[in-house]
Protein backbone atom coordinates (compact mmCIF):
# COMPACT_ATOMS: atom_id res chain seq x y z
CA UNK A 1 0.00 0.00 0.00
CA UNK A 2 1.27 3.61 -0.87
CA UNK A 3 0.12 6.56 1.70
CA UNK A 4 0.41 10.07 1.45
CA UNK A 5 1.01 12.03 5.19
CA UNK A 6 0.80 16.06 5.16
CA UNK A 7 1.93 17.02 7.88
CA UNK A 8 3.24 20.79 8.82
CA UNK A 9 7.14 19.72 9.57
CA UNK A 10 9.24 16.95 10.24
CA UNK A 11 12.08 17.85 12.49
CA UNK A 12 12.97 15.92 15.80
CA UNK A 13 14.18 18.93 17.74
CA UNK A 14 10.80 21.14 16.74
CA UNK A 15 9.55 21.72 20.46
CA UNK A 16 6.19 21.33 19.41
CA UNK A 17 5.72 19.43 16.32
CA UNK A 18 9.14 16.44 17.16
CA UNK A 19 6.06 14.03 17.86
CA UNK A 20 5.40 13.79 14.15
CA UNK A 21 8.67 11.91 13.75
CA UNK A 22 7.71 8.59 15.41
CA UNK A 23 4.42 8.34 14.09
CA UNK A 24 5.49 8.63 10.48
CA UNK A 25 8.45 6.12 11.53
CA UNK A 26 5.19 3.82 13.20
CA UNK A 27 3.40 4.30 9.30
CA UNK A 28 6.13 3.83 7.45
CA UNK A 29 6.78 0.19 9.23
CA UNK A 30 3.46 -0.90 7.89
CA UNK A 31 2.80 0.27 4.51
CA UNK A 32 5.06 -0.40 1.45
CA UNK A 33 5.46 3.33 0.34
CA UNK A 34 5.07 6.53 2.33
CA UNK A 35 5.34 9.71 1.08
CA UNK A 36 5.64 12.27 3.45
CA UNK A 37 4.28 15.97 2.35
CA UNK A 38 5.49 18.65 4.56
CA UNK A 39 6.40 22.28 4.45
CA UNK A 40 9.94 21.51 5.75
CA UNK A 41 12.12 18.53 7.01
CA UNK A 42 15.15 18.21 8.53
CA UNK A 43 15.74 14.63 8.86
CA UNK A 44 15.36 11.31 6.23
CA UNK A 45 13.84 8.57 7.22
CA UNK A 46 14.14 5.30 6.61
CA UNK A 47 11.58 3.97 4.11
CA UNK A 48 9.91 7.27 3.54
CA UNK A 49 10.45 9.71 0.88
CA UNK A 50 9.90 13.53 1.52
CA UNK A 51 8.31 16.37 -1.12
CA UNK A 52 8.62 19.64 0.47
CA UNK A 53 5.76 22.66 -0.37
CA UNK A 54 7.73 25.56 1.91
CA UNK A 55 7.10 28.91 0.10
CA UNK A 56 6.75 32.38 1.18
CA UNK A 57 2.94 33.02 1.05
CA UNK A 58 0.15 30.67 1.90
CA UNK A 59 -0.96 30.85 -1.63
CA UNK A 60 2.37 29.54 -2.91
CA UNK A 61 2.62 26.98 -0.50
CA UNK A 62 -1.23 25.77 -1.26
CA UNK A 63 -0.31 25.41 -5.17
CA UNK A 64 2.93 23.57 -4.58
CA UNK A 65 1.09 21.20 -1.78
CA UNK A 66 -1.81 20.77 -4.58
CA UNK A 67 1.46 19.62 -7.37
CA UNK A 68 3.37 17.58 -4.92
CA UNK A 69 -0.01 15.93 -3.80
CA UNK A 70 -0.59 15.62 -7.53
CA UNK A 71 2.38 13.76 -8.88
CA UNK A 72 1.98 11.01 -6.02
CA UNK A 73 -1.44 9.75 -6.45
CA UNK A 74 -0.51 6.74 -9.00
CA UNK A 75 -0.68 3.57 -7.33
CA UNK A 76 -2.02 5.89 -4.46
CA UNK A 77 -4.09 4.09 -1.42
CA UNK A 78 -5.03 6.91 0.80
CA UNK A 79 -4.05 10.17 2.00
CA UNK A 80 -3.52 11.43 5.40
CA UNK A 81 -3.88 15.39 6.62
CA UNK A 82 -2.35 15.71 10.03
CA UNK A 83 -3.55 18.41 12.26
CA UNK A 84 -4.13 21.18 9.19
CA UNK A 85 -7.31 20.66 7.87
CA UNK A 86 -6.69 22.83 5.12
CA UNK A 87 -4.65 20.00 3.98
CA UNK A 88 -7.58 18.09 3.16
CA UNK A 89 -9.75 20.84 2.10
CA UNK A 90 -6.87 21.04 -0.82
CA UNK A 91 -6.41 17.36 -1.62
CA UNK A 92 -9.91 16.56 -1.70
CA UNK A 93 -10.77 17.77 -5.10
CA UNK A 94 -7.87 15.88 -6.67
CA UNK A 95 -8.37 12.11 -4.60
CA UNK A 96 -11.78 12.08 -3.85
CA UNK A 97 -12.63 11.91 -7.53
CA UNK A 98 -10.32 9.00 -7.53
CA UNK A 99 -12.01 7.15 -4.68
CA UNK A 100 -8.95 7.84 -3.06
CA UNK A 101 -9.45 7.41 0.76
CA UNK A 102 -8.94 10.54 2.51
CA UNK A 103 -8.62 10.84 6.38
CA UNK A 104 -8.27 13.95 8.65
CA UNK A 105 -6.17 13.51 12.33
CA UNK A 106 -7.36 16.32 14.28
CA UNK A 107 -7.48 16.81 18.42
CA UNK A 108 -8.25 20.60 19.07
CA UNK A 109 -11.13 22.30 20.83
CA UNK A 110 -11.56 24.64 17.82
CA UNK A 111 -14.39 24.14 15.26
CA UNK A 112 -13.59 26.69 12.62
CA UNK A 113 -15.37 26.87 9.05
CA UNK A 114 -12.18 24.63 7.74
CA UNK A 115 -12.40 22.03 10.44
CA UNK A 116 -16.05 21.65 8.94
CA UNK A 117 -15.39 21.92 5.50
CA UNK A 118 -12.79 19.02 6.10
CA UNK A 119 -15.12 17.13 7.94
CA UNK A 120 -17.66 16.83 5.12
CA UNK A 121 -14.85 16.12 2.17
CA UNK A 122 -13.08 13.40 4.09
CA UNK A 123 -13.66 9.93 3.95
CA UNK A 124 -13.12 9.70 7.74
CA UNK A 125 -11.81 11.66 10.76
CA UNK A 126 -9.30 10.20 13.39
CA UNK A 127 -8.59 11.80 16.57
CA UNK A 128 -7.79 10.51 20.08
CA UNK A 129 -11.03 10.68 21.47
CA UNK A 130 -14.11 11.39 20.53
CA UNK A 131 -14.18 14.40 22.63
CA UNK A 132 -11.22 15.52 21.19
CA UNK A 133 -12.68 16.76 17.77
CA UNK A 134 -15.15 19.38 18.12
CA UNK A 135 -17.59 18.31 15.70
CA UNK A 136 -19.88 15.28 15.94
CA UNK A 137 -19.50 12.95 13.11
CA UNK A 138 -20.40 9.47 12.20
CA UNK A 139 -16.60 9.51 9.98
CA UNK A 140 -14.92 10.04 13.96
CA UNK A 141 -12.45 7.78 14.90
CA UNK A 142 -10.96 7.55 18.70
CA UNK A 143 -7.45 5.93 17.85
CA UNK A 144 -6.05 7.51 21.40
CA UNK A 145 -2.70 8.94 21.33
CA UNK A 146 0.31 8.17 19.44
CA UNK A 147 3.22 8.12 22.12
CA UNK A 148 6.67 6.31 21.09
CA UNK A 149 6.64 4.86 24.48
CA UNK A 150 10.69 3.89 24.50
CA UNK A 151 11.32 7.40 24.55
CA UNK A 152 10.70 7.46 27.98
CA UNK A 153 12.17 5.53 31.34
CA UNK A 154 11.13 5.26 34.52
CA UNK A 155 13.49 6.91 37.01
CA UNK A 156 13.79 7.44 40.98
CA UNK A 157 11.23 9.96 42.25
CA UNK A 158 13.59 13.24 43.76
CA UNK A 159 13.82 14.41 47.16
CA UNK A 160 11.67 16.73 48.31
CA UNK A 161 10.28 20.05 48.37
CA UNK A 162 7.86 19.14 45.68
CA UNK A 163 8.60 20.04 42.07
CA UNK A 164 6.12 20.71 39.95
CA UNK A 165 6.41 20.38 36.07
CA UNK A 166 4.54 22.36 33.25
CA UNK A 167 4.86 22.16 29.47
CA UNK A 168 3.30 23.70 26.41
CA UNK A 169 2.67 27.00 25.33
CA UNK A 170 2.13 30.05 27.58
CA UNK A 171 -1.56 30.59 26.62
CA UNK A 172 -4.59 31.48 28.27
CA UNK A 173 -6.59 28.44 27.03
CA UNK A 174 -3.37 26.53 29.27
CA UNK A 175 -4.84 27.85 32.60
CA UNK A 176 -1.26 28.60 33.71
CA UNK A 177 -2.58 31.01 36.52
CA UNK A 178 -4.65 28.34 38.19
CA UNK A 179 -1.38 26.04 38.18
CA UNK A 180 1.00 28.77 39.61
CA UNK A 181 -1.72 30.18 42.09
CA UNK A 182 -2.07 26.59 43.18
CA UNK A 183 1.45 25.25 43.68
CA UNK A 184 1.60 28.88 45.62
CA UNK A 185 -0.82 27.72 47.85
CA UNK A 186 0.63 24.23 48.51
CA UNK A 187 4.28 25.44 49.12
CA UNK A 188 5.75 23.73 45.55
CA UNK A 189 7.75 24.90 43.30
CA UNK A 190 6.97 25.45 39.71
CA UNK A 191 9.23 24.87 36.60
CA UNK A 192 7.53 25.73 32.92
CA UNK A 193 9.03 25.27 29.96
CA UNK A 194 6.94 26.32 26.39
CA UNK A 195 6.70 28.85 23.49
CA UNK A 196 5.30 31.61 23.94
CA UNK A 197 4.94 32.90 20.26
CA UNK A 198 1.89 34.99 19.75
CA UNK A 199 1.48 35.53 23.93
CA UNK A 200 4.55 37.59 24.51
CA UNK A 201 2.56 39.69 27.03
CA UNK A 202 0.52 36.77 28.81
CA UNK A 203 4.41 35.46 29.89
CA UNK A 204 5.28 38.95 31.01
CA UNK A 205 1.84 38.50 33.33
CA UNK A 206 2.63 35.26 34.16
CA UNK A 207 6.66 36.53 35.21
CA UNK A 208 5.46 39.38 36.78
CA UNK A 209 2.48 37.89 39.24
CA UNK A 210 4.76 34.31 39.93
CA UNK A 211 8.21 35.52 40.44
CA UNK A 212 8.95 32.71 42.54
CA UNK A 213 8.19 30.13 39.61
CA UNK A 214 10.88 28.70 36.93
CA UNK A 215 9.30 30.16 33.66
CA UNK A 216 11.76 29.17 31.06
CA UNK A 217 11.35 28.61 26.68
CA UNK A 218 11.04 26.14 24.77
CA UNK A 219 13.00 22.94 25.19
CA UNK A 220 14.20 20.65 22.49
CA UNK A 221 12.52 16.75 22.86
CA UNK A 222 15.68 14.87 23.85
CA UNK A 223 15.23 17.02 27.32
CA UNK A 224 11.67 16.22 28.19
CA UNK A 225 13.04 12.63 29.81
CA UNK A 226 15.34 14.79 32.11
CA UNK A 227 12.84 17.55 32.79
CA UNK A 228 10.27 14.15 33.72
CA UNK A 229 12.93 12.74 36.00
CA UNK A 230 13.36 15.78 37.95
CA UNK A 231 10.07 16.69 38.95
CA UNK A 232 7.23 14.99 41.30
CA UNK A 233 4.29 16.00 39.16
CA UNK A 234 3.43 17.10 35.90
CA UNK A 235 0.35 19.41 35.92
CA UNK A 236 -2.03 20.11 32.95
CA UNK A 237 -5.11 22.54 33.04
CA UNK A 238 -5.48 22.74 29.43
CA UNK A 239 -9.50 23.67 28.45
CA UNK A 240 -11.62 21.17 27.59
CA UNK A 241 -11.03 19.51 24.08
CA UNK A 242 -7.55 19.12 23.16
CA UNK A 243 -5.68 16.33 25.37
CA UNK A 244 -1.99 17.82 25.34
CA UNK A 245 0.55 14.81 24.64
CA UNK A 246 2.62 15.98 27.40
CA UNK A 247 0.24 14.51 29.72
CA UNK A 248 0.62 10.76 28.08
CA UNK A 249 4.58 11.53 27.88
CA UNK A 250 4.78 12.09 31.10
CA UNK A 251 2.38 8.96 32.10
CA UNK A 252 4.90 6.69 30.16
CA UNK A 253 7.64 8.04 32.19
CA UNK A 254 5.45 7.33 35.53
CA UNK A 255 5.40 10.61 36.74
CA UNK A 256 2.17 11.79 38.36
CA UNK A 257 -0.06 13.90 36.23
CA UNK A 258 -2.54 16.21 37.62
CA UNK A 259 -4.98 17.44 35.13
CA UNK A 260 -8.56 18.68 34.63
CA UNK A 261 -9.29 17.93 30.68
CA UNK A 262 -12.44 15.12 31.32
CA UNK A 263 -10.60 13.54 28.11
CA UNK A 264 -8.03 11.54 30.29
CA UNK A 265 -10.55 9.77 32.55
CA UNK A 266 -9.32 6.74 30.73
CA UNK A 267 -5.77 7.72 32.07
CA UNK A 268 -6.05 9.47 35.20
CA UNK A 269 -7.71 7.69 38.29
CA UNK A 270 -10.24 10.70 39.97
CA UNK A 271 -7.25 11.28 42.80
CA UNK A 272 -4.82 12.64 39.93
CA UNK A 273 -8.25 14.60 38.22
CA UNK A 274 -8.87 17.75 39.01
CA UNK A 275 -12.06 20.58 37.79
CA UNK A 276 -10.75 22.76 35.62
CA UNK A 277 -9.39 26.46 37.14
CA UNK A 278 -10.30 25.34 40.51
CA UNK A 279 -7.20 26.68 42.46
CA UNK A 280 -8.49 25.16 45.87
CA UNK A 281 -8.84 21.79 44.50
CA UNK A 282 -5.79 21.99 42.94
CA UNK A 283 -3.71 22.77 45.76
CA UNK A 284 -5.27 19.98 47.92
CA UNK A 285 -4.25 18.04 45.31
CA UNK A 286 -1.09 18.80 45.04
CA UNK A 287 -0.60 18.80 49.10
CA UNK A 288 -1.93 15.39 49.54
CA UNK A 289 0.20 13.89 46.44
CA UNK A 290 2.47 10.65 46.86
CA UNK A 291 4.69 11.77 44.37
CA UNK A 292 6.20 7.89 43.94
CA UNK A 293 6.40 6.58 40.47
CA UNK A 294 3.17 5.58 38.59
CA UNK A 295 4.57 2.15 36.94
CA UNK A 296 0.69 1.88 36.08
CA UNK A 297 0.28 4.66 34.14
CA UNK A 298 2.57 3.93 31.85
CA UNK A 299 0.93 0.28 31.34
CA UNK A 300 -2.36 2.53 30.38
CA UNK A 301 0.16 5.06 27.74
CA UNK A 302 1.44 1.37 26.16
CA UNK A 303 -1.73 -0.54 26.23
CA UNK A 304 -3.60 2.16 24.36
CA UNK A 305 -1.92 5.20 24.08
CA UNK A 306 0.92 3.74 21.82
CA UNK A 307 2.31 5.13 18.24
CA UNK A 308 1.92 1.70 17.14
CA UNK A 309 -1.57 1.21 18.35
CA UNK A 310 -2.37 4.78 16.33
CA UNK A 311 -0.62 3.57 13.36
CA UNK A 312 -2.33 0.32 13.37
CA UNK A 313 -5.71 2.15 13.92
CA UNK A 314 -5.09 5.19 11.52
CA UNK A 315 -4.24 2.51 8.81
CA UNK A 316 -7.66 0.69 9.46
CA UNK A 317 -9.46 3.86 8.70
CA UNK A 318 -7.87 4.26 5.21
CA UNK A 319 -8.41 0.33 4.58
CA UNK A 320 -11.67 -0.52 6.69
Amino acid sequence: MKLVFCTQRLDPDDPVLAATVPMVRALAARVDELVVLCDTATIAIDGVRVREFGAPTQVQRGARFAIALARELRGCGGVVAHMVPLYAVLAAPLVRPLRIPLVLWYTHWKAHAVVRAAERVCTAVASVDARSFPLRSSKLHALGHAIDVDEFRCAEAPPPPLRVLVLGRYSPAKGLETILRAAREAGAHVEAHGTDESYESYKRALEQGFPEAELGGPVPRAELPELFARSHVLANNMRAGAPDKVVYEAAASCLPVLAANPVFDDLLPDELRFRQDDVDELARKLRALDPRRRPELREVVERRHSVGHWADGLLATVRP
